[in-house]
């Protein structure tokens, strides 16, 4: 498993973890946990996954939205819904942290922890603007 998230952590969302994404997850109480915050960027490789996106190493400079845990007790949901596992040969994603940058790329101190697609994104289409639309999700569970 990753390294545990304390209290007062970033996260960056940038799928059906956004606030007001299609097939978001109605058992996560995001709201009731956390403080959602501004848009940001980060640098990545975004693939349409069939109705969910996932993000690769990269330079396109992606779009995603902070938010600051305040309950960590939600962070092994949240992990669970991400199909993170103690293996990560065998984990979905991984929970790694990334620099978040501003609208021009640029770094802006904080480093957020991010949901990492961990398989292989042959034959997927990118997302070659790195925003995930949020009316394009649909429910993975």
């Amino acid at each position: 498993m990753p390294d545990a998230a304390a209290s007062g952590d970033l996260f960056v969302f940038y799928g059906l973890l956004k606030q007001g994404a299609a097939g978001a997850p109605s058992a996560l109480d995001l709201a009731a946990a956390g403080d959602f915050g501004a848009p940001c960027r980060f640098r990545g490789r975004m693939f349409d996954l069939g109705g969910f996106p996932g993000v690769v190493a990269g330079e396109t400079l992606c779009h995603g939205l902070r938010w600051r845990v305040q309950d960590a007790g939600i962070v092994p949901a949240m992990d669970a819904f991400e199909d993170v596992t103690e293996d990560p040969a065998t984990s979905l994603y991984r929970r790694v942290k990334v620099p978040l940058l501003d609208d021009a790329g640029a770094a802006t101190g904080e480093t957020a922890w991010i949901y990492w697609y961990n398989r292989s994104v042959d034959g997927y289409q990118s997302v070659a603007d790195g925003n995930w639309p949020l009316e394009a999700g649909k429910t993975r569970k």
